[in-house]
């Protein structure tokens, strides 16, 4: 029986590494027989459609400072993350504390099969640690929220450009006085939804609007397709969380260098290479257990 097929698939590398620390050989074949089906499993909608380029959001929650400097963190972990499987990374907005911290930051990755292996990040995101600022030794609790969109395209959402407003400012932060006089910061608010998006990181408006169009078409994508997976809910109880932004996914303990997934009761004890980008048994858990529920479903 040739176990490489299956370690070299993230849909069941996990599951064989479970399988050739077995002993017995009856629980042996239901692993095998159950890698088998995940094999056959069909993709979701989305791995299909949009494979190779997503946006990612990673915002500061509750904590103050902590949880904005946190958030740089793990931007941070997934630009190593990034930078290991060769994605290209190209930030489209950013927000930052005057300690270092990010409030807000999104960017563009590309890359192959990418939305499959960061559709599972979106969420929040705890950490419990000792900051830096704290002298009394006391562990803090912060929150960071994450969202992985699909990039979508024009031809994958209908935007009605009466349904735009677009505002221009003055960009704020670092750039000298060519970015902070002048008005080539954009924001675009689509009134239906009421959603809006801005964007200030390049010096032209031009290419700010740009920016901003790509994160509210795939923000607008991203609640559609929301809509749907809330309907195939009674399909899928047991479905390993995609999409929810209040849903706490993980939390990062740093006292006792451990990661926890809550979603699949997954605990690392390894959290400072996780740190260095080293996601991929995360996210093979996550990806077997997802495929697992689907499986179910059918």
């Amino acid at each position: 029986m040739d176990i490489e097929k299956y370690k070299s698939n993230p849909k069941t590398a996990y599951m064989a590494k479970t399988y050739l620390e077995l002993q017995d050989e009856e629980s042996k074949q239901l692993i095998l027989s159950e890698m088998d089906r995940i094999l056959l499993a069909v993709p979701e909608s989305s791995d299909e459609t949009f494979p190779n380029e997503v946006i990612l959001e990673v915002r500061a929650g509750a904590g103050g400072e902590e949880a904005s400097l946190f958030a740089a963190e793990l931007f941070r972990m997934y630009m190593k993350y990034a930078e290991k499987n060769r994605w290209r990374a190209d930030i489209l907005s950013s927000s930052y504390t005057g300690l270092g911290g990010i409030k807000e930051i999104i960017l563009s990755l590309e890359g192959k099969g990418i939305y499959s292996r960061m559709k599972f990040e979106s969420g929040v995101h705890r950490v419990q640690r000792v900051p830096a600022t704290e002298g009394s030794g006391r562990i803090h609790t912060s929150t960071i929220t994450v969202a992985v969109l699909p990039e979508a395209e024009e031809v994958d959402i209908d935007i009605d450009l009466k349904d735009l407003r677009v505002d221009t400012f003055c960009a704020s932060g670092p750039g000298g006085q060519g970015v902070n006089t002048t008005y080539s910061a954009v924001r675009i608010t689509h009134i239906p939804s009421g959603m809006a998006v801005s964007c200030q990181d390049e010096r032209s408006q031009i290419k700010n609007k740009e920016k901003a169009m790509r994160v509210l078409r795939s923000r607008l994508l991203e609640k559609k397709e929301s809509e749907e997976r809330a309907k195939r809910a009674q399909e899928r109880r047991g479905q390993v969380g995609t999409g929810d932004r209040s849903e706490k996914i993980r939390t990062y303990n740093f006292p006792q260098n451990r990661i926890t997934d809550h979603r699949i009761g997954l605990t690392l004890h390894r959290l400072e290479s996780v740190m260095e980008g080293d996601l991929d048994e995360m996210i093979d858990a996550l990806i077997s257990a997802d495929n697992a529920e689907r499986l179910k479903g059918l």
